[in-house]
């Protein structure tokens, strides 16, 4: 088994479909092992992209991802990561295919639904970073 953080971003809160998304990862057969709703402060934002947080679109990013609480996840399932990213769709909603949750529900690169861990070694970094162990549930 594997897990996987998803952070339900701005515009899913938003929009009001969460619960949407939600029904879908259950429906996939992904369990939910942590759940919350969270205000992301500049300082955790600037930690989890780091990787883009010297680029100039960066500002943007940490404004859109600050403006409304995101839902957090942790999910599990057996290879849950490559799962829930073809389930997501490419990054960039214009370009994701249709039926993916990106082209059906997001608007660009940066309003598109989710974000997804990209590897083991991710997950298991952003899983720690917005939850404790005493969080995580196995039921």
């Amino acid at each position: 088994m594997q897990r996987t953080l998803i952070l339900l971003k701005p515009d899913a809160v938003e929009k009001a479909f969460c619960g949407k998304v939600i029904d879908r990862f259950e429906r996939a057969g992904f369990r939910i092992r942590g759940c919350k709703m969270i205000r992301l402060t500049p300082a955790v934002l600037r930690e989890h992209y780091a990787h883009i947080a010297e680029k100039p679109f960066y500002p943007e990013v940490e404004k859109f991802m600050g403006s409304l609480p995101v839902i957090a996840l942790v999910l599990e399932a057996d290879d849950v990561i490559v799962k829930m990213r073809d389930m997501l769709g490419v990054t960039d909603s214009r370009k994701a295919a249709a039926g993916t949750l990106r082209a059906e529900l997001g608007v660009d690169q940066m309003i598109n639904v989710a974000h997804a861990s990209d590897s083991p070694e991710a997950a298991e970094a952003e899983v720690k970073r917005f939850f404790t162990e005493e969080e995580l549930f196995v039921y």
